[in-house]
């Protein structure tokens, strides 16, 4: 069927509408205000600003490309750009802008590390059927897609239970109502930052031992890249449990655990935790301290927080049979998590076929 169908070059199809637009810098953002700022973060909107003279020039609906992450939203709605790395697309010659949207969803891109990425995207060429047929395509992937939306939020309430539950028993660690000792993360735990192995030598990467990146934070999906053990070897690895926190640019203050023995890039601090905290209690410390977190890194374009700031933080440390009590909790909810992602990386592997099935004329 796409023998039928244009392939066209990304020019013909899709203008970049980013010059000429002001950008805001993370450290400007409001967390409420009467204009949303969307950056190259994965959440749609990253802040909120009142002012007028840094909404996007181009009317909506637009297109959002993190030139960093190769983060994709669609962005119907008036907004202002957040700084370093947020490109701004717009379909061109009254191609459907959600349909797409959809097909460079599908692209699968290098991941070329915080490197830019828009070049790869370039490069792409675009099958265009019919406006019509476009629009019907849309529709289609836009419904399948709402189904992947309502799972996630059924995991996303899950987490949230978590949190409740962890407020209920130890309060909030940035004003620590109970009174509990603290104790800065150095003396907590042992706090690393990561490395990538070196490029130029063979056997690195391909091994059974995840390589995080900070796209692999907060994501039910496997880590997407490998590395070997002589990999490993070159860098470090941290065991099962760590916490995992992003130290630059726009997704400072992203945070997940290694799920199995992992390597992770120099974008990442870790805290391997010792024996005064438990690593469910001290993971979810630090996700109530995120704007601690963010507030601890340098003020720059590109902004760092260096493992000299990250260690200094301080966190609760209440007894251990509390948080042994708050481990056996999560744990539970950990099964029905599980549970959950299995199920939505099912939606999303049939959501993939449905994509390749769209842009292959097969619906």
């Amino acid at each position: 069927m796409t023998g039928q169908w244009k392939i066209l070059p990304f020019d013909e199809v899709i203008s970049d509408e980013t010059g000429g637009n002001i950008k805001t810098l993370a450290s400007e953002f409001l967390p409420e205000g009467q204009y949303p700022i969307v950056d190259q973060g994965k959440g749609l909107i990253a802040g909120y600003t009142n002012d007028a003279a840094r909404l996007c020039k181009t009317a909506p609906p637009v297109i959002v490309f993190g030139d960093h992450t190769r983060a994709l939203k669609f962005v119907d709605f008036r907004f202002c750009l957040g700084a370093d790395g947020t490109k701004v697309l717009q379909a061109r010659n009254g191609n459907d802008p959600k349909y797409i949207y959809h097909y460079l969803n599908s692209a699968d891109l290098p991941d070329a590390g915080y490197s830019r990425h828009f070049k790869f995207l370039k490069r792409i060429e675009i099958p265009t059927p019919s406006v019509s047929e476009q629009s019907r395509i849309a529709a289609i992937l836009d419904q399948a897609d709402a189904l992947r939306v309502k799972r996630r939020a059924a995991l996303a309430q899950l987490d949230e239970m978590a949190q409740a539950i962890f407020l209920e028993m130890f309060g909030n660690p940035a004003f620590n109502p109970f009174g509990f000792p603290m104790a800065q993360l150095r003396e907590l735990g042992k706090v690393s930052t990561g490395a990538t192995p070196p490029g130029d030598r063979e056997g690195m990467f391909g091994g059974s031992i995840p390589f995080v990146t900070p796209g692999d934070l907060g994501t039910s999906e496997p880590v997407r890249r490998t590395v070997t053990e002589l990999g490993a070897n070159a860098i470090r690895t941290v065991r099962q449990g760590a916490a995992l926190v992003c130290c630059i640019g726009a997704t400072i203050g992203k945070m997940d655990k290694a799920r199995h023995r992992s390597a992770f890039n120099q974008q990442i601090n870790a805290v391997e935790w010792k024996s005064r905290i438990a690593d469910d209690y001290g993971l979810r410390a630090l996700m109530l301290l995120k704007d601690t977190i963010v507030s601890a890194g340098t003020s720059t374009t590109l902004p760092i927080l260096k493992k000299s700031s990250f260690e200094q933080i301080k966190i609760p440390v209440p007894p251990m049979h509390l948080q042994s009590v708050y481990k056996l909790t999560t744990e539970r909810l950990e099964i029905l998590l599980t549970t959950g992602r299995r199920q939505s990386q099912a939606l999303d592997a049939l959501f993939a076929a449905l994509q390749h099935r769209a842009f292959n004329g097969e619906l």
